[in-house]
């Protein structure tokens, strides 16, 4: 077993890395609360497979997130660890952005790495202890031509993750960031099979990662084992940003 911690919130926990994320922590024995969006039938299936109690709300709206985070409170009876994992891409290049493009990006993936934390952090704290696992990209670190509002954005979360882990690190509370790289999810489904092949050129492992590459470090950040690991970005990328 990982962990000595009871309990987990998952934002974005429906599909891809987010719903692997359901599945290794519940495996962990974790209880287990995850948010999601639209995908309701994925939702419901991971729920009840997984005894994971799924919660409908918008990351990007402050409301729906202070109701969430206290839904999953009541029902877990605490969150020991969150992971901030919800997030959308978009491909465009940089003069076709539109000011809604590039504020519906900042909405979902700054804004709501800020509510869901602000909401779930105060608990935290009064605990003295907690984990916070912040998913980025390795855009966010070496940037993207063609995403740059994606790449700003998570830029942003990493500047984020290594400025609050210095404030609450005397609450015993940790904040670390994972960097996946080219992960086999829906996310990627934009990008062709050609793309795909010379994405993986420029990756020394020579392959896409899997989710379960990424779980699996979360897993690790969220153990005692990393008890003394805080403000760190760690790449899940086959070694992409090296």
């Amino acid at each position: 077993m990982y962990s000595h911690f009871d309990t987990v919130l998952i934002t974005g926990g429906s599909r891809g890395i987010g719903a692997e994320m359901v599945k290794a922590f519940s495996a962990q024995g974790y209880r287990v609360a995850f948010i999601y969006l639209n995908s309701d039938e994925q939702a419901k299936e991971l729920s009840k497979e997984h005894d994971a109690y799924a919660i409908k709300a918008d990351v990007s709206d402050i409301n729906q997130i202070k109701h969430a985070v206290q839904s999953a409170i009541d029902y877990l009876n605490g969150i020991d660890v969150l992971i901030n994992n919800a997030g959308i891409a978009q491909s465009k290049l940089f003069c076709d952005i539109s000011e809604f493009d590039f504020q519906n990006m900042l909405n979902v993936n700054l804004n709501g790495v800020f509510y869901t934390t602000q909401a779930v952090l105060p608990h935290m704290i009064s605990k003295k202890r907690g984990r916070i696992i912040n998913i980025a990209s390795v855009w966010g670190v070496c940037g993207a031509s063609m995403e740059t509002h994606y790449s700003a954005s998570k830029a942003a979360v990493i500047g984020f993750t290594k400025a609050l882990a210095k404030e609450v690190a005397p609450c015993q509370i940790t904040v670390n960031c994972i960097a996946p790289g080219v992960i086999d999810t829906d996310m990627n489904a934009c990008y062709s099979e050609s793309d795909i092949e010379s994405l993986c050129e420029q990756i020394p492992l020579g392959r896409m990662g899997s989710v379960r590459d990424v779980a699996e470090l979360a897993l690790f950040l969220a153990s005692k084992n990393a008890a003394y690991i805080t403000g760190q970005v760690i790449g899940v990328d086959g070694g992409f940003a090296v």
